[in-house]
């Protein structure tokens, strides 16, 4: 399925980008907004998105601020999921979408909790996969680990070797054409080569959560989780939701929905069975 390019400009002047799939039928059906992991973009969701639009769903697909074809940001400091909320907002504002379906995956998770905090009735629903308000921390050290650091990559099997290199433990089954895709979906070609399509400049916030974040973050979570509907897509094999949070995040919203993908790690890349079906499901459910 085709897509729109849009793109809209930020509160401080970025030019930013999103992915408009059309909703197939009358489109009467709320929208889903999707959005990407920290060092991802929107050609993540190349295989998911067109799928919920056949479903008769409008939907938008974004670029976060630094990330594949949206803007820099000359201040990294910015590169924090407030701003990133309130990109957000400004793109439903642009595009006339006052409510949506979130579905966000890692870091886009938690740009859905910090938005549904600031612009509640926007949240219709939410789809968090393989994140929450807790981290486990080797997930988070295995990400730190590479995020923003320097790449000696020359050409694409280069390119093919970084993304197995940091992502074999996510993906233990994956074989070479499933690693090709991977590094197209991680590298742009400049004419010069791939080059990773993220600023390097976005790991500069970056730290180990503390007590008082955290904190916040659950706050955050069951604020979502307890006014909507809300569905968790976890990698079985995952580093970031660990079993225990996610036994965690159930205690804190029992009406939350939990979807495991066997044999995957972070994050699931939603074209496995189990999260399709764990999609469908979900979305015929809400309006």
């Amino acid at each position: 399925m085709t897509f729109d390019e849009r793109r809209w400009t930020s509160g401080d002047g970025l030019i930013l980008y999103a992915r408009d799939y059309p909703a197939s039928g009358e489109g009467h059906r709320l929208p889903v907004i999707c959005l990407h992991g920290l060092t991802r973009n929107s050609k993540d969701f190349e295989d998911i998105a067109p799928r919920i639009a056949a479903s008769g769903r409008r939907v938008i697909v974004a670029d976060v601020r630094g990330r594949g074809q949206s803007d820099r940001d000359p201040n990294p400091t910015n590169y924090q999921p407030k701003i990133y909320a309130r990109d957000v907002l400004a793109m439903m504002e642009s595009l006339g979408i006052p409510r949506a379906v979130f579905l966000g995956t890692s870091m886009g998770g938690i740009i859905t909790m910090t938005l549904a905090t600031m612009r509640s009735k926007a949240v219709a629903a939410a789809i968090l996969n393989d994140v929450g308000p807790a981290v486990a921390p080797e997930g988070i050290a295995r990400i730190l680990s590479y995020a923003g650091k320097t790449t000696n990559v020359e050409s694409w099997d280069d390119a093919v070797d970084y993304v197995r290199r940091t992502n074999a433990v996510a993906f233990p089954r994956y074989g070479t054409q499933d690693w090709l895709r991977f590094a197209e979906r991680t590298f742009r070609d400049d004419g010069q080569g791939p080059k990773l399509d993220y600023d390097p400049a976005i790991a500069g916030p970056l730290k180990p959560p503390s007590r008082l974040t955290t904190f916040l973050a659950w706050l955050l979570f069951r604020k979502l989780a307890r006014g909507r509907p809300t569905l968790l897509i976890r990698g079985a094999r995952s580093d970031i939701v660990s079993r225990d949070i996610a036994d965690r995040m159930k205690r804190h919203a029992p009406a939350l929905e939990l979807a495991e993908v066997p044999g995957v790690g972070h994050a699931p890349t939603l074209d496995e069975p189990a999260a399709i079906a764990a999609i469908d499901k979900f979305l015929d459910r809400v309006p």
